[in-house]
Order: structure tokens, then sequence, then C-alpha cells
């Protein structure tokens, strides 16, 4: 295949059409296109609109043809925060969590994060490519083009440049494409459990400009969070990573108050994640600085606590993403049609909503709206082809996945159909 395709007839092409994160009434547009078609020319977009228009002209045979009769057609998801390389499981902290242990008391006693460190430090990177590749391959099932993955099951220099080169390994040989996020302030180690303050110190003289300098990452995270890193010391890792030319994220506000948003706010970030606790303030903060929010129904979900305040968010003119937090903890699982469910029936979305969320405003949070997210001219032939009629049937048919293919640069990447 050579990037060139037309997609035709679809019942529904959802272009999502746009350069730039929608803000609160904004994300119910979707510029549906009944009867639609796609020309992708060398896997980026050159032509949308109805069928008998879109293909007025062109040299068919030139193309691949997907006859999309009966089918919703959109961009490709974008799952825009996970922590998909890493070694080992917890399955049986899952379990703990079923008696009643909170995610933090576990961690307080080695578990959590901690242990899947341990396991991360113990793999090879054979080991992590291999596992990589085949949550890389179940996330392309289920129509994600791009993802977003985070170190920080490492906590020192060498895991956690271990994971990033496993990241770019895979970029280079698997249809989605990573982008990858430095997330080093993930926890504190036990080498400096009395002294956060040393280990954030630790990570801007001895990991980030290795990083920097090998260009392993694009973005940098931090856990902002009570009982692991202060929102001084957030700030402080932040601001020496924006220096370096890294963009921002933050976990923010996922377990208490703290402040993360307001921070996210001040520092011009990407987005703030999870916020299932977020003040009133700070997330007017963010919707005025155009920080994306980025919710993970799936955590709150797993985790059994209250659902980050989607509604109110939009109403108040934030940008909102979702996306799965995929990690082996608080929410395994990379399951987009279980958000899609999550987020309508607890969170107060619309189905609009959130398909702009999985889409445009999940490019936005990466900083790459102007190249994914929409099916406009001049971006990249990122598609989805449902087996249903409408965006409807998504969250619709609660948890099942209704991706018939995924198409990627104007190749079919995942097929259902033949599979």
């Amino acid at each position: 295949m050579n990037g060139n395709l037309i997609i035709k007839n679809a019942a529904e092409l959802v272009t999502c059409s746009g350069f730039k994160a929608k803000k609160g009434q904004e994300m119910s547009d979707l510029q549906v296109i009944h009867d639609g078609a796609i020309v992708i020319e060398k896997g980026i977009i050159t032509k949308t609109g109805k069928t008998e228009e879109a293909l007025s002209g062109l040299n068919a045979s030139r193309f691949d043809l997907v006859d999309a009769s009966g089918k919703a057609v959109l961009p490709g998801f974008i799952d825009a925060h996970t922590h998909f390389v890493f070694g080992g499981y917890r399955a049986e902290e899952f379990s703990w969590r079923l008696r009643g242990d909170s995610y933090m008391d576990i961690m307080k006693r080695g578990g959590g994060i901690l242990s899947t460190v341990e396991a991360t430090r113990r793999a090879t990177k054979n080991d992590l490519i291999e596992c990589g590749k085949k949550r890389l391959d179940s996330m392309l099932s289920f129509g994600v083009t791009t993802v977003e993955g985070k170190s920080g099951y490492g906590l020192d220099h060498d895991t956690e440049i271990k994971q990033l080169e496993v990241m770019k390994e895979l970029d280079a040989s698997h249809p989605v494409d990573i982008v990858r996020t430095f997330l080093g302030a993930h926890a504190v180690p036990e080498a400096y459990r009395y002294n956060p303050d040393g280990f954030i110190e630790y990570l801007i003289s001895e990991v980030l400009p290795d990083i920097s300098k090998w260009k392993l990452a694009e973005i940098c995270d931090v856990f902002c969070e009570k009982g692991v890193f202060s929102v001084e010391q957030s700030k402080r890792l932040l601001e020496h990573a924006k220096f370096l030319g890294l963009k921002l994220k933050l976990h923010a506000d996922e377990m208490a108050p703290l402040g993360g948003a307001e921070l996210a706010a001040e520092l011009g970030a990407l987005s703030a994640d999870h916020l299932l606790y977020a003040s009133d303030k700070g997330i007017q903060e963010i919707a005025r600085a155009g920080v994306v929010a980025t919710l993970l129904p799936g955590t709150a979900f797993s985790l059994k606590e209250p659902y980050a305040r989607a509604r109110f968010m939009i109403d108040n003119g934030c940008a909102v993403a979702l996306a799965t937090d995929f990690n082996p903890g608080s929410c395994y699982s990379e399951s987009i049609p279980l958000m899609f469910a999550l987020a309508t029936l607890y969170m107060g979305m619309t189905p609009e909503e959130t398909v702009t969320a999985y889409t445009l405003n999940a490019a936005a949070a990466l900083g790459r709206s102007d190249t994914i997210g929409s099916l406009d001219v001049g971006k990249a032939g990122d598609v989805v082809v449902l087996e249903f009629p409408s965006y409807l049937y998504i969250p619709y048919h609660i948890g099942v996945n209704s991706v018939e293919k995924t198409i990627k640069r104007g190749e079919i990447v995942f097929d259902r159909s033949v599979n």
C-alpha cells in the first residue's frame, strides 16, 4: 500500500473539524457529513465531503477503496494518558482494594507504583518491547492511532531512560504513533523516602539533562499530589523541564484538592490530568489559560472514587479530553468504549462531547492538534471505521468494541472483517 485511500458512502463522516482544542459548547460540534467520503493521498487527507462531490474528477485507480456504506467514519482515537511500558502486574492489589484498602495505603506499604518500579527495573529492554507491542496491538484494535506513553516506573536514571528508549523503538516499528512523556517524578523512591526535595534535585541534575540531550521525551509530567510531590516541588521540576524545551503536563488533584490545576494554569501546561478533586477556582483557571482537562474515568471506576466533574468543567468553558490511564495498578484497561460509556453515564458528557474528547481535544492535550485529531485537509489520514452507522453506538454498545477498521496514514492496519 502507498497511503492512497478512498473511503466512500459513509453513513456518517464525523470530521470533528478544527485545529485547536474545542471548549465548552464547541465540543458538541462534530460537523457530520452524511453519505460522506474522504480522500487520502500519500498518507495525508486531501479531500472530504459528500461522496459524489469528493470523488468528482478523481482517478480512482490510483487508490485503494473502502466502501463504508452503513458505517460511521471518525478520526483515529488518541489516548492521551497511558503508562503502557511496565514490568510485572498487580492483580493481587486489585483484590486488596476490593477488601477496602485505599490506593495510598497500598503505596505506603511498598505496593502500588513502587511494586511496578521493582519489576520494571528487573525487566530487560526486550521484555518491555515485547509486552509493549502486544499492548499497542490491542490499542490499535480499539481504533487508537496515537498514544501518549509515560515513563515513571524506574525512578532512577537508567530505568527511566530504558522506558523511553523502548517507546522510541516501538514508535519506529509499530503503526501507532507514540508521544513520549518523562514522568520521573511519579513517586518518591525508597532511597529518598525522607528527602523528596533531594529526589527532585536528582531528577533535575542527573536525569533531565540526558533526556533533553538525547531527545527521548517531548513532555515532562509530575505526580503533584498530597503525600507524593508538593506544588512547590512540582513547579521546580516543571520549570526546569520547560527551560530544557519540554512541554508540560501534571497529574493534578487526583486524591485531594492540592492546587495542581492552578499550577497547570500558571505554567501554561498542555493539560492537567485526573482532576477528581480539582477546585472550582482551579477549573476556572485552566479554562482561562487554555489548559486541556484530561479526564480518566476508568481510574475513578477502578478505584471507586468520585468521577471528575466533566459537566461542570465543560459548562465553565474547559476543553475536556478523555484517556484510559492504562497502567498495571489503578486502571488496567485499554478499552476505549468503556471510557465512552463511563463518561456519558457517570460524568454527564454527551456522546458528541466524548467524541471530541477522544479526538481533537486529545490531540491538543499532546500538542498535536495541528496534524491529527480531525478529518481536515492537510492532516494525517488516521481514521476509524465503525461496524455501525453512527458514532452513537460507541457508548450505547457498553464496553464492547465497535471498531471494524483502523487506518493509519491511509493504510489499513487493523481490519476486524478479515482478522
